[in-house]
């Protein structure tokens, strides 16, 4: 809320008044309402919640959605000149065959210096070939053919740039859901040569996409206690990308990779537990996690963000309220089966947030539509990984059969990958057998001894069983619940 309350009383009286119209007249008279009294009164949510007479999904809906209709014309803004100087680029051949030479040369000129300013290198070729026929007989020919090939070259380097990146978080959803070595070194390869082609050019484009894949990978890869500790502190990085973020405030790609950052930021300081810190960004990051999980999987990891909100909720204690966020969090999001690695953490995640709203029957059914939706079986560990959290959904629910079923599924994969790579898979389903054995004698105890470990193991796959609150109530969960033979 703080990021919204600090856009609105930034905005200037003219943009406001466009905003606060613009609502008016569609009728969003609760969003108009909202934005005036976030700009020119002093109250608390709740009592603005009374004011409008909705719940707390109602008024979160309400500010996601004025916090959007605000982005719009605030990108709309943005978007004006750049526009226009795409327009006049379109006409160019009109004035290279109808105006004289020295106003074509004028014309392209301060083409030429519109486009630097907004560093659009594919737009700039073509006012580097237009100079170069206008200058054939010219000893400038040659100067504007070196910068129409610079520009080619530098062109191609950032749609290198920009597959890398895309292939880089394809591939680190293989890696999460194997944890495996040779996932890990092809992502190493991938920085690698984005290192090399950010070397290429002085670019603050390149620059920025170096950014978003090195922080990245050194926070979840090869974290920096380990990985090349004479690099550049990621702070001083985030200070860099948001000076180029300010001096380039009209680049629509910027505007947009501004959530990000923000995203990273708050990856960054949860990584190292800096809480107060990350909880500034944690709420901004919130609010737009629709947006980043549907359109930014070329340029991060969006669903890491869900994992983090889950280990956010249990640290602060409020993991029941995840459920209730569920309908309005998720209002636009379309899901993608194809998305394997992104559509799995986020169904899990639904999972879980019924599993701590005691809802075990709608957890079990997500996580059983997920194992038809789509094949983990190229992910052996992540399919071991949903099928134990399916199996604590049919303990809960006291269907044993079915968790027989499920765990001798488990147990037949865990003795073909082995122990050693599954630990905590192992400990988990040990807990839950001890839930339904006839021997009622000590259960507490034994499952107590068990999740001392639990608590403390590292994985480097996705691992929901380990974001199971493993403290005294889920013990008397377990143990109050009936043995097979009732």
């Amino acid at each position: 809320m703080a990021k919204l309350k600090n856009i609105v009383k930034q905005l200037s009286e003219k943009d406001f008044q466009a905003i606060h119209d613009s609502l008016v007249e569609s009728n969003a008279d609760k969003s108009a309402y909202l934005l005036k009294s976030l700009r020119e009164r002093q109250l608390s949510d709740n009592k603005i919640m009374a004011e409008l007479e909705v719940n707390a999904n109602a008024y979160y809906t309400l500010r996601s959605r004025l916090n959007l209709k605000i982005e719009e014309y605030l990108m709309a803004q943005l978007e004006s000149p750049r526009t226009d100087v795409l327009k006049k680029l379109a006409n160019i051949n009109e004035v290279l065959f109808t105006k004289k030479k020295a106003i074509s040369v004028a014309t392209l000129k301060k083409l030429e210096k519109e486009l630097l300013d907004y560093d659009l290198a594919n737009e700039l070729t073509t006012i580097y070939k237009s100079l170069k026929k206008l200058n054939i007989n010219s000893p400038d020919y040659f100067q504007y053919s070196q910068l129409y090939n610079r520009h080619v070259a530098y062109m191609l380097a950032l749609d290198k740039a920009e597959d890398l990146l895309a292939d880089y978080f394809k591939k680190y959803g293989d890696y999460l859901f194997t944890g495996g070595e040779v996932e890990k070194l092809s992502l190493s390869l991938l920085l690698k040569e984005m290192d090399n082609v950010s070397k290429l050019y002085e670019s603050h484009r390149l620059f920025v996409y170096h950014s978003c894949m090195s922080i990245f990978h050194r926070l979840f890869v090869e974290p920096d206690d380990t990985y090349r500790p004479d690099l550049e502190s990621i702070e001083d990085v985030f200070a860099k990308v948001q000076k180029i973020f300010e001096t380039y405030n009209l680049d629509s790609i910027y505007y947009h990779l501004n959530l990000v950052f923000e995203f990273l930021r708050l990856e960054y300081y949860t990584h190292y537990k800096v809480y107060r810190e990350s909880e500034k960004y944690f709420e901004e990051v919130n609010d737009a996690a629709t947006n980043l999980l549907v359109n930014y999987p070329t340029y991060t990891f969006p669903a890491q963000f869900l994992i983090t909100k889950i280990q956010r909720h249990l640290r602060l204690g409020n993991e029941a309220d995840l459920y209730a966020e569920n309908d309005n969090f998720f209002l636009d999001f379309e899901v993608d089966p194809m998305d394997v690695p992104k559509h799995t953490i986020y169904t899990t995640y639904r999972a879980m947030a019924c599993y701590y709203a005691g809802k075990y029957d709608e957890a079990a059914k997500i996580l059983n539509n997920l194992l038809n939706e789509v094949s983990l079986k190229k992910y052996a560990i992540t399919f071991m990984e949903v099928k134990a959290l399916l199996s604590l959904q049919y303990v809960m629910l006291q269907d044993y059969e079915l968790f027989n079923q499920i765990s001798n599924s488990i147990q037949r994969q865990i003795r073909l990958l082995g122990k050693d790579s599954c630990e905590n898979i192992l400990l988990f389903l040990k807990v839950l057998k001890i839930t339904t054995s006839e021997a009622k004698k000590e259960k507490a105890k034994k499952i107590s001894t068990l999740l001392p470990r639990l608590k403390t193991l590292e994985v480097k796959y996705f691992a929901p069983t380990l974001l199971i609150r493993f403290d005294e109530k889920f013990v008397k969960q377990l143990t109050d619940i009936e043995p097979v033979n009732n």
